[in-house]
């Protein structure tokens, strides 16, 4: 899949999200568990979340070698108390590179890799954050769009 990457200004979400440090490659064991505990809370608070989506948020600046912070989250629709470990987290707004990955998730490793392609051949420079926006749920992995973001530096 070629991969069109734009540079935008992304605008600050808030979350319900739960944080856990992870290392590469355990995303996709970590992710679960903590969306489960936000699902939960969420389904014992009504109007907090109207049509938002999942968002893992990344925080590559916490200086721990052996992971990164992630927030496993939810778009919600206003700030609240937290929960649990169920946290209210604003995102940062700013300059990103964006790109979109159309279909499984287990091809997301290419949009990443193509970002990173052209952080390389741009110029640019990474931020200290990145994001993927997961778009509505379709059975037919075709039909899945992800959203991946990086903070420009």
């Amino acid at each position: 899949m070629a991969y069109a990457v734009t540079i935008e200004t992304v605008p600050p979400r808030i979350l319900a999200a739960v944080r856990r440090c992870v290392r590469a490659g355990e995303v996709p064991r970590a992710f679960r568990p903590a969306l489960d505990q936000v699902w939960a809370f969420l389904r014992t608070n009504p109007g907090l979340r109207t049509d938002g989506h999942n968002v893992f948020h990344y925080d590559h600046a916490s200086g721990d070698p052996t992971g990164f912070e992630v927030d496993f989250g939810v778009e919600v629709t206003r700030i609240f108390d937290p929960h649990g470990q169920v946290t209210c987290v604003t995102t940062p707004a700013g300059r990103a590179a964006v790109t979109l990955h159309r279909g499984a998730y287990s091809g997301l490793a290419a949009a990443h890799a193509a970002l990173r392609n052209w952080f390389s051949q741009s110029g640019e420079h990474t931020g200290t954050w990145s994001q993927e926006i997961y778009g509505d749920w379709h059975e037919d992995e075709s039909k899945l769009e992800t959203t991946i973001v990086y903070a420009l530096a």
